[in-house]
């Protein structure tokens, strides 16, 4: 609410310009209340081609007329003298406070507001913004502007308002066909105006168009000019023109036509871009995935090849450490016939006085064994406790075990468990 009321306060509560303005601001067209730094309006009036018309005041008629002109002609160039006179001196003394445009805004709608006061509200449509701004408004919609600077010392000026410019079909012609911009040059806004376009007398209008890529000025109407004649002049200068907005509507439309296809195009160029990149993304993931698959199997080979070498150095160790085998004549010797898990046996003796451990380390250090087994015994059966646990930390020796002189043990492959 802050913010709104604000911009409304810039404006003089008026809700038109307000909202104007921003939507102006929106479309990249600098606001009015931040101006870019003053300079020369960019608008071609140099055009030889320029339409001007030109409305002298009538000629005295009768005598009556003629005496009074000629009365009154001593008089109106010693005032027009000392006036000038008097506006030369002054610029020596203090600068023109017109040439400082402060509030561009405020002084659109001072004038609107003066226009309506004194000459009521049914008049053309004004633009509710800075002169900059309607010419951008005129080019981006490529449509005429239709400016008028209003001289308010001027004996036409109050005539011309009245009776043309409020002239119901004069408005009709300017609300339909055209932007319409207004300002007093006594306003800072209207005198940069003036003296851009350079008016030589007035009421003056000035129709401007985008031609040739340029604001250009096509035609002037100068003096008091009646509403049908402004009517026929202003209709006569938009369709001695009209070729020129066409042209470049459709160079616009030609323009956009081939920002459009270059932008699908580029649009194409990067889908087509992803595709490959996403490709060539998804190419290196897979080569990425195979690296390490490769490596995993490489490192698995190794750990298995590693965990082989340690294995088999383990059987070494255990074969190395085997107390040697009892003579058959011995009486304390046990006669031990190994079943193994490939259906192949083994015979060995051992002491009854030795460690079931020994019989373990035996069968581990036989390269037909497997890694993991347990040793169980038929008659009863059980498994026998080769290897230390809970419940036998140490293990018992044969004797313990209950095995006799001659015994069938069978080894069960516990690797896979």
């Amino acid at each position: 609410m802050d913010q709104c009321r604000h911009t409304l306060e810039q404006h003089n509560w008026n809700i038109e310009a307000a909202v104007q303005d921003r939507l102006n601001e929106q479309e990249g067209v600098p606001s009015v209340f931040n101006p870019p730094p003053s300079r020369p309006l960019q608008v071609n009036t140099a055009d030889h081609r320029i339409y001007s018309y030109v409305v002298s005041r009538p000629q005295p008629r009768g005598l009556l007329g003629w005496g009074y002109y000629l009365i009154m002609l001593p008089f109106r160039f010693t005032y027009y003298t000392i006036l000038d006179i008097f506006r030369f001196a002054l610029r020596f003394i203090r600068p023109d406070p017109r040439s400082r445009v402060t509030d561009p805004v405020g002084d659109i709608v001072s004038f609107m507001h003066s226009f309506e006061e004194k000459y009521g509200r049914a008049h053309p449509v004004f633009y509710q913004g800075t002169y900059s701004q309607a010419l951008n408004d005129a080019k981006r919609e490529l449509r005429f502007l239709l400016v008028y600077l209003h001289g308010d010392d001027h004996q036409d000026s109050d005539e011309f308002c009245r009776n043309t410019l409020c002239a119901p079909e004069v408005i009709s012609l300017i609300n339909t066909r055209m932007l319409f911009w207004a300002c007093s040059t006594n306003k800072p806004e209207g005198y940069r105006v003036s003296q851009a376009l350079r008016e030589n007398t007035y009421p003056f209008l000035a129709m401007i168009m985008l031609k040739d890529r340029r604001m250009t000025v096509v035609g002037r109407l100068e003096g008091l000019i009646q509403p049908d004649d402004l009517i026929n002049q202003l209709t006569f200068i938009m369709d001695a023109n009209q070729t020129y907005l066409v042209s470049e509507r459709l160079e616009r439309e030609e323009r956009n036509q081939t920002q459009v296809l270059r932008q699908q195009q580029d649009e194409a160029y990067l889908a087509s871009l992803r595709a490959d990149q996403e490709k060539e993304r998804k190419k290196r993931e897979e080569r990425e995935r195979k690296r390490l698959k490769e490596e995993e199997v490489q490192q698995q080979k190794l750990a298995e090849e590693r965990r082989r070498q340690n294995l088999q150095e383990e059987k070494e160790r255990k074969l190395e450490c085997l107390p040697p085998e009892p003579s058959p004549d011995d009486p304390e010797s046990v006669k031990i016939i190994f079943k193994l898990p490939n259906d192949s046996r083994v015979e060995r003796r051992f002491h009854f006085s030795q460690s079931l451990t020994v019989i373990h380390d035996f069968l581990f250090s036989l390269k037909e064994s497997p890694e993991k087994f347990q040793i169980e015994a038929n008659f009863p059966r059980r498994v026998l406790p080769c290897v230390p646990s809970e419940e036998w930390p140490t293990p018992p020796t044969l004797q313990e075990a209950g095995l006799s002189h001659t015994e069938v043990l069978f080894v069960q492959d516990l690797t896979d468990e």
